[in-house]
């Protein structure tokens, strides 16, 4: 199987929301256009389910999804449509393929599940927690909650980078659930830029935690990150690590503006892309998919912006007077 073939047939999954390698192996059986796509002739046999696992396995340890992300944005900086100098940090919680009912106790302990293939477990009353218990069906899971009145959940956590011209992903990653995997996730993001000069990096209230602050910049990283300065328990106010020297010019406001265009991303990934619940398991193997399918989103997103005109993606200059210069 040519690698070329295989990472087109991944790409239709990810473009025609397509549950499993075996529907895609059925509907490249039958359908004119995704044989086409891939480079299949009308006559051609389609490639039996296990071996088209096999072969992504090796695409897999090729780095394969990183390096055609690499591809995609480097057709994009040949159109001028990326920034190098304003970004946006943002991350999202990728639901397991482990359920609930696998969390169990590290020490072999608890109730048991009921009879049957999918037996019930009563977890009510149980204490749990990730220092105590693992999922049986994917270990690196992790229980997590994203906020205060919402369910807990076994997931995995996908960080995006995405520069804020035209609003490409430039820079993937996906970790397990923690409270710090956000920050740091973004400060390896930024690390991977390599940045020439000072940067902006638009966030939102969760990272505006004074460490991380500092470290943006140490890095020569404006940190246009929305200011948290809500009431406590106790009633007084929180106070913000984002102070006057960032807020008072103009592009801070603009940063955050700009910078929920990343929340497209995610949208687009967990419905037409298939990842609100991972259909595989480990970090590795998710990630992956992840980062092959926010390169299908770039892919969906170069065509209607290469049609654009240059007025519109760079608008000329104009002089005191407000006429276009000559």
């Amino acid at each position: 199987m040519q690698p070329e073939k295989l990472l087109r047939a991944l790409l239709l999954q990810a473009f025609y929301s397509i549950r499993s390698e075996r529907q895609l192996m059925e509907q490249l059986d039958y359908n004119l256009l995704f044989r086409w796509f891939v480079g299949l002739s009308m006559d051609a046999a389609v490639w039996d389910v296990t071996v088209f696992t096999k072969n992504r396995d090796r695409l897999l340890e090729a780095e394969v999804a990183a390096k055609f992300l690499a591809a995609v944005l480097a057709q994009a900086r040949g159109r001028n449509l990326l920034s190098d100098e304003h970004f946006s940090v943002d991350g999202t919680l990728i639901e397991s393929w482990a359920s609930i009912k696998s969390f169990r106790p590290k020490d072999g302990g608890g109730e048991p599940p009921g009879p049957g293939r999918n037996g019930e477990r009563d977890v009510h009353g149980e204490k749990r927690s990730n220092e105590t218990h693992a999922s049986s069906t994917d270990p690196e899971a992790k229980l997590y909650r994203k906020g205060n009145g919402q369910s807990s959940r076994m997931a995995f956590m996908g960080h995006v980078l995405m520069e804020n011209r035209n609003g490409l992903v430039v820079a993937a990653a996906l970790t397990q659930a923690t409270g710090t995997a956000e920050r740091e996730a973004a400060l390896a993001l930024v690390d991977g830029l390599n940045p020439k000069g000072r940067i902006t990096l638009g966030a939102d209230k969760a990272y505006d935690v004074r460490g991380f602050v500092g470290d943006l910049r140490a890095r020569k990283v404006t940190p246009h990150i929305a200011r948290d300065d809500h009431l406590t328990k106790t009633g007084k106010r929180r106070t913000s690590a984002i102070d006057g020297r960032t807020t008072r010019h103009p592009g801070y406001a603009v940063s955050l503006r700009i910078r929920k265009r990343i929340e497209e991303v995610f949208g687009w990934a967990k419905t037409t892309g298939g990842l609100r619940k991972t259909r595989h398991k480990g970090t590795i193997r998710v990630g992956w998919v992840f980062t092959l399918t926010v390169a299908a989103y770039n892919l969906i997103r170069l065509p209607k912006l290469m049609q654009r005109p240059d007025q519109a993606r760079n608008p000329p200059q104009t002089g005191g007077t407000g006429k276009k210069p000559p």
